[in-house]
């Protein structure tokens, strides 16, 4: 089995003002939709799941849920991390530079 990660980064343009947090939570919500494995940042989103499609699935679904709140123009930046030589999640990848660092 293979663990895939994800960094997604959406940004509206043309909005009305400077925070972009209510369309975030919009894109956040849509993630929830999909039952994918996230973790919130304050400047991205992590992904984790097992399938190239997961993960495809839920950036469009992110994105286009962005969209649908009336945003003419959307940037979505992406990272994929697809490990198949051995199963790491997120979590042990943030364990294994901790345990260097003792």
């Amino acid at each position: 089995m293979s663990m895939i990660s994800a960094e997604l980064t959406i940004i509206p343009v043309g909005t009305s003002g400077t925070s972009l947090s209510k369309y975030i939570a919009v894109a956040i919500a849509a993630l929830d939709g999909t039952g994918i494995k996230y973790q919130l940042s304050g400047m991205g989103t992590l992904l984790e799941a097992e399938t190239p499609d997961e993960i495809f699935n839920a950036l469009k679904v992110a994105h286009e849920a962005v969209l649908k709140e009336g945003v003419n123009r959307v940037v979505t930046s992406v990272k994929i991390d697809d490990r198949r030589d051995r199963e790491k999640t997120m979590e042990d990848k943030v364990q294994s530079v901790k345990e260097k660092l003792k």
